[in-house]
């Protein structure tokens, strides 16, 4: 794990939940990183709320930030 910037590219998921009626966005590098919102883009402008948060909070801390790890299962086969 090392410091990194508010800009490294960390991996969203956006999907709809129909149990939350809803869209989520969660970013699965940062754990309990995830936020909701009534459209797809209202819930990504706000998992990037929660990923600044998320970030400063860590710094704050002296808790290190990860690297990006994670990768959909689609672009791991054109690896």
């Amino acid at each position: 794990m090392t410091q990194r910037g508010t800009n490294a590219a960390f991996h969203i998921n956006i999907f709809f939940s129909g149990e939350d009626v809803g869209w989520i966005a969660d970013i699965p590098d940062l754990e309990m990183c995830s936020a909701f919102g009534e459209t797809a883009a209202e819930a990504l402008a706000e998992v990037e709320i929660a990923k600044a948060a998320w970030l400063d909070a860590a710094r704050a801390n002296g808790i290190s930030i990860p690297e990006t790890r994670y990768r959909p299962l689609t672009y791991q086969f054109g690896s």
